[in-house]
């Protein structure tokens, strides 16, 4: 069977958009393989929200400049958010690259397997089942952003926000739950908004009450959300609905509204800390988890050390922190100075990253002793691991495959980013 080869770097969207990569491949006739030398087509799914990630991007393709001369019939493939509207200039840029195409426009694939179909469709159907052996799966239910942020390129890249229709992807998730997936996480670039712009104006608490309904699914996940967008019908929903996970992503990106202001994120820093407030006495224990961005244009030591203030207030389960990287096309790249120098960021991304750890650390000691409900993922070296509905990762021992499954985990050793324990004996 002719392999194809995914390489994928970024959010979780761009994962799913592999998901469905693959999954369409599959359906015509190609099996993953693991090295793109052993591929008939390679896809390279691409992140530019920071400029780290393209440069692993950049790389990645010079990477295949000696494949495609080594094997000129290889067909070489490049999505995801690198690929604007300005794809001649990509060509020029790296001419053995075959096809580009934009995030989730999929004519260009759909044409390449419309040629290059294999008819053993047994061998496909193998190669398929193989794909979903995953018990969770990412479901985007809205592409694209209508925010515009200063420092973030996405709404340049996937467009504006265009919600897919609520029974579309009901069946989606029935199909997932028939392959085996117990877990689903509904994604967005600002998930909360979903609705707004479909006839009989659904919301995402609509879209979890009518998922909650489905037979064999076990829990529901959403992300990301943006603060000025949570509504109290979604948190209420969170706290009624039973397959719903008590796990909430907020970003914050800054501890100082008028750094807030400079980004345009729509809220104060006093605002974000009523709705957490909010969110935390409709649902006890809710794990909240945010992203911050550091040395934002203009911010000082003053400005960083309330975000750090912030930090240590709120006590979120899990931060994404990073530094602050100009983006072309963006407000903040056009209109403002990228004045706080590479070192400086770094520093402030690891004191970030050092208080979240012993944070962290604090939260997860409230853990030994007691016992929690872990969906059972996968194995990871020779330990189960799963999550709780709270997002903690957990790893056990254990003979017995209990993929797909509910164990009770007894807690006995933690780390700042995962518990470990024993199963409880029946």
């Amino acid at each position: 069977m002719p392999g194809y080869h995914i390489w994928t770097i970024g959010c979780q969207m761009n994962k799913a958009d592999s998901e469905y990569i693959a999954k369409h491949l599959e359906q015509a006739g190609y099996c993953r393989v693991e090295v793109a030398q052993d591929a008939e087509i390679v896809f390279l799914n691409s992140c530019v929200v920071r400029e780290n990630a393209e440069l692993k991007v950049v790389n990645k393709l010079n990477s295949l400049r000696g494949l495609k001369k080594k094997s000129p019939d290889v067909t070489i493939a490049l999505t995801g958010c690198m690929v604007d509207s300005r794809i001649e200039d990509l060509k020029k840029r790296f001419p053995w690259v075959d096809i580009f195409f934009r995030p989730q426009q999929w004519e260009p694939l759909h044409q390449w397997t419309d040629r290059r179909r294999v008819s053993d469709s047994r061998a496909a159907a193998n190669c398929s089942a193989s794909l979903h052996r995953a018990v969770t799966a990412f479901v985007p239910v809205i592409h694209g952003c209508n925010n515009f942020c200063s420092y973030c390129v996405v709404p340049y890249r996937r467009g504006r926000a265009r919600s897919r229709e609520l029974s579309e992807i009901c069946s989606q998730v029935q199909e997932l739950v028939k392959c085996g997936v117990r877990e689903v996480t509904l994604l967005g670039q600002i998930v909360d908004l979903y609705g707004y712009d479909l006839p009989s104006r659904p919301d995402l608490a609509d879209l979890l009450k009518e998922l909650n309904k489905t037979e064999g699914l076990l829990r529901i996940r959403f992300l990301t959300n943006h603060p000025k967008h949570m509504s109290h019908r979604l948190i209420q929903a969170v706290a009624d609905l039973e397959k719903v996970c008590e796990h909430i992503n907020l970003p914050i990106q800054a501890g100082d509204s008028e750094i807030l202001s400079l980004m345009r994120r729509g809220y104060t820093v006093e605002q974000y800390c009523e709705l957490v407030a909010q969110i935390r006495s409709c649902i006890p224990h809710v794990s909240l988890s945010t992203d911050i961005i550091v040395g934002f244009p203009g911010e000082t030591a003053e400005q960083f050390a309330r975000t750090m203030d912030l930090v240590r207030q709120l006590r979120f389960g899990k931060v994404h922190v990073a530094g602050y990287s100009p983006r072309p096309d963006t407000i903040a790249s056009r209109r403002l100075d990228d004045n706080i120098p590479a070192e400086e960021k770094e520093l402030r991304r690891l004191q970030v990253e050092s208080l979240q750890e012993s944070i962290a650390a604090e939260i997860n000691a409230g853990f030994v002793g007691k016992t929690v409900e872990v969906l059972v993922e996968g194995l990871k070296k020779d330990k189960w691991q799963g999550r709780t509905r709270g997002d903690k990762l957990v790893f056990f021992p254990g003979r017995a495959d209990p993929v797909g499954r509910f164990v009770r985990i007894r807690i006995e050793k933690i780390s700042p980013f995962a518990l470990q324990g024993m199963p409880e004996e029946r």
